[in-house]
């Protein structure tokens, strides 16, 4: 059986995920990239280094995000999403968004070499130009979903 998730049945799947995938468009260019975020308040955090994505969600701040749950072909949640990037500057949102990524993900780093605070380290060739990882936030103005779940006969 194929089926819409409700409203808060999309909104769990955001919340219980933490990888998914932002589209956005600029100049005359699509990109899909994968991100590690986190779902709070009807929005989804991120962070990034200056690149491709970031300059493309400036020019064109309306995107779509996407996230799976997958048990496998035949029983599966998905989840779109559209909003508006936003770039936060301030030392308290980017504060905020540090501490919702240090309590989502703190309890999913099991190996000895993963550590969250590296989430947001500087890399050696970044900390010599003083550069800090970009924080946002989609504010989502649309969710949708779809599921799939195997009848047994």
């Amino acid at each position: 059986m194929i089926g819409l998730l409700t409203q808060q049945q999309s909104e769990y799947i955001l919340q219980c995920n933490t990888v998914g995938r932002i589209g956005c468009y600029a100049n005359n260019k699509v990109l899909i990239i994968p991100i590690t975020y986190v779902f709070s308040q009807k929005c989804i955090y991120g962070h990034s280094w200056e690149g491709t994505k970031i300059s493309m969600m400036r020019k064109n701040p309306q995107v779509c995000f996407q996230v799976d749950s997958i048990d496998n072909l035949a029983n599966w949640r998905s989840v779109i999403a559209w909003g508006k990037f936003e770039e936060l500057k301030t030392e308290v949102a980017q504060n905020k968004v540090i501490r919702l990524f240090h309590e989502r993900l703190a309890p999913l780093m099991l190996g000895e070499t993963v550590n969250v605070a590296r989430e947001f380290a500087d890399p050696p060739h970044i900390v010599q130009k003083k550069r800090k990882p970009i924080l946002y936030r989609i504010g989502l103005t649309e969710v949708t979903g779809r599921y799939e779940k195997q009848t047994t006969l």
